[in-house]
């Protein structure tokens, strides 16, 4: 990550923020008393780069909130990254389904004042939301920059006051999960059912439904195909031995999102993890094309791959209660 880049961004939404701030005091009518113009309701509803969040937070009823005492902290994913999880205006989340938007919306809410420059220098740890959803930030050191994230989101702004609390402007949306564990998730991934099917007849099922914590790399439908498993009748004929071992070689025994493979790399740009069966794989990082000597993703090769295997652009950092599971587009191969 370009730390020019990072301070430049900072500098516009904090810009943006104080600008709004102060033309909201201005037009106060000093005998009718209104809202605080500067709590975070009213900060987050006076900033264009916020416009979707704002709607998101009316219609769930959290706007309302957000005026009040607190403090709070508001993870606030910016237009931006409401256009990429699909919501490419604020006409489409009013359109989305209301319950969704609101369990959405307060997974983005926490109580207190979460200053996250203040937590150690460790992975994934846990934090919980408004509604109890459970979050993972992580405060790391890449090179010469300080990397935040949360679910493996990067943030842009950080700790922006308002006289509430704080807010926290970050890359993406966070999907709140509603599975108890990855087996769960996967089984409702319809892009999935053939590796769903598989781990079935490979009896994987109890392990993935354990408390352990787990990362999977879940092959979509189309790279089970190809790789010979063509459906049910395919996967039931199966030497379930065989099948377990190349669904081993899927999974590893840790939550792992995409950004924590880029934070702990150090300078290199490709690092090995270890699965469950033993062996390795090769995690590569991709740069990030818009910005000099930064990533923004991940590829990753099997020892038999001749081919970098890629992930799928809108099913990673799938997080579930044990783990977390990414969707790739061809099947990891220990041998050719």
């Amino acid at each position: 990550m370009n730390n020019n880049i990072i301070k430049q961004q900072v500098s516009l939404f904090i810009l943006a923020f104080a600008m709004l701030a102060g033309l909201g005091a201005c037009k106060k009518d000093k005998n009718i008393e209104q809202p605080d113009a500067n709590s975070i309701g009213r900060v987050i509803g006076d900033n264009f780069n916020l416009s979707i969040l704002n709607t998101g937070l009316t219609r769930s009823g959290l706007k309302a909130k957000l005026l009040e005492t607190g403090p709070f902290t508001v993870i606030a994913p910016s237009d931006d990254a409401f256009v990429a999880a699909g919501y490419n205006t604020v006409a489409d989340l009013i359109a989305a389904e209301p319950t969704r938007i609101s369990a959405m919306m307060k997974y983005h809410v926490l109580d207190g004042n979460y200053d996250f420059n203040r937590l150690p220098f460790l992975f994934n740890q846990e934090i919980r939301s408004y509604n109890g959803g459970k979050l993972f930030v992580t405060h790391w050191v890449k090179g010469t920059d300080t990397v935040l994230t949360i679910n493996g989101a990067v943030l842009l702004a950080k700790n922006i006051k308002t006289s509430n609390g704080l807010i926290q402007v970050v890359d993406r949306v966070l999907q709140p999960y509603t599975f108890a564990n990855v087996l769960e998730a996967i089984a409702n991934e319809r892009n999935l059912t053939l590796f769903y099917q598989a781990l079935q007849r490979a009896g994987l099922t109890e392990v993935l439904s354990k408390s352990e914590t787990y990362t999977v790399f879940a092959p979509d439908n189309a790279a089970m195909r190809a790789y010979g498993l063509s459906g049910l009748q395919a996967i039931e004929t199966a030497d379930p031995a065989e099948l377990r071992r190349m669904l081993l070689y899927h999974i590893l025994a840790d939550r792992r999102f995409v950004y924590d493979y880029i934070l702990s790399s150090g300078t290199d740009t490709q690092v090995q993890q270890t699965m469950l069966d033993g062996n390795a794989i090769s995690v590569i990082l991709q740069p990030d094309p818009s910005i000099p000597n930064a990533f923004n993703g991940i590829s990753l090769q099997g020892t038999g791959n001749t081919d970098e295997v890629q992930l799928s652009n809108t099913k990673r950092d799938v997080l579930a209660g044990n783990g977390v599971v990414h969707t790739i587009e061809s099947v990891l191969k220990i041998t050719q």
